[in-house]
């Protein structure tokens, strides 16, 4: 099953990409002309939620969660304190309008790299209020469960054996509200992984955010040049050395002798 949305393609056209195009400036580094020309629905910090300028899905509200004031940091840098900052606004912001009752849901996801389908290279995440569509309609439990590579009180981190696109995802589920710090930790491992150890070629990944029976769930997934046999014949290839891919992280991250 799918939905199927109407997209701008006259505002699209528009957008400028610092991702594709060097010459383009960075909207988001540019905070004077944000706050004296766009709509901003939260600040906290260095944290802004800003209306997305470009809105080209017709029955929706698009938003964009700048993370930084500048281009020179990642998700897979951040100290904890900024990172557990980062998270808390997040997460208030989407539970905020989540509870509106304005949307039927509100998407969550962040974009990195050109194969992640992102166009601009600052660190941003995005929230989309749909008013027709309940994104929880094409869950399931499966998809969230897998290896378990580590797991504190009230979250879980695995590794997916049932992906919903292939290949390499990652899963931290968060059953306790009070473990979301240690959620943001090992959301920013995943990223750090793909990008130091994994994902070294196309260096893309997202993460989408999901409110699911009780859950919130973060799925961290590997981005590179799309599946045919996904995109034809939705047919989902599943890793044969998940075990390894455990093994490793472990090792890397949660030895006596790791470090990021």
């Amino acid at each position: 099953m799918y939905t199927y949305m109407n997209f701008q393609t006259n505002i699209a056209r528009t957008k400028p990409s610092t991702l594709h195009n060097k010459e383009d400036s960075c909207p988001f580094c540019d905070r004077e002309t944000i706050f004296k020309e766009g709509v901003v629905i939260s600040q906290d910090g260095p944290f802004l939620l800003i209306e997305n300028k470009f809105q080209t899905l017709e029955r929706a509200y698009q938003m964009v969660l700048v993370e930084t004031e500048t281009c020179q940091d990642d998700l897979s840098t951040y100290d904890k304190s900024y990172l557990h900052a980062l998270f808390d606004f997040a997460m208030r912001n989407w539970e905020t309008f989540e509870s509106s009752k304005k949307y039927r849901s509100v998407i969550f996801f962040k974009n990195h790299g050109v194969h992640s389908g992102g166009s601009i290279y600052h660190a941003h995440m995005q929230m989309v209020g749909l008013y027709d569509a309940d994104y929880r309609e094409h869950l399931h439990p499966e998809q969230f469960s897998g290896l378990v590579i580590d797991r504190t009180p009230g979250v879980e981190f695995n590794l997916s054996t049932r992906p919903r696109g292939g290949f390499t995802e990652f899963n931290v589920v968060l059953s306790d509200r009070n473990a979301l710090h240690k959620m943001a930790e090992y959301v920013q491992i995943a990223v750090h992984f793909l990008l130091t150890h994994m994902n070294k070629r196309y260096k893309s990944y997202n993460i989408f955010f999901y409110e699911y029976k009780g859950n919130i769930i973060a799925k961290i997934v590997l981005r590179a040049p799309g599946s045919p046999y996904l995109m034809g014949y939705s047919i989902i290839q599943v890793p044969n050395n998940l075990a390894e891919t455990v093994q490793r992280i472990q090792s890397l991250y949660f030895s006596e002798a790791a470090s990021m």
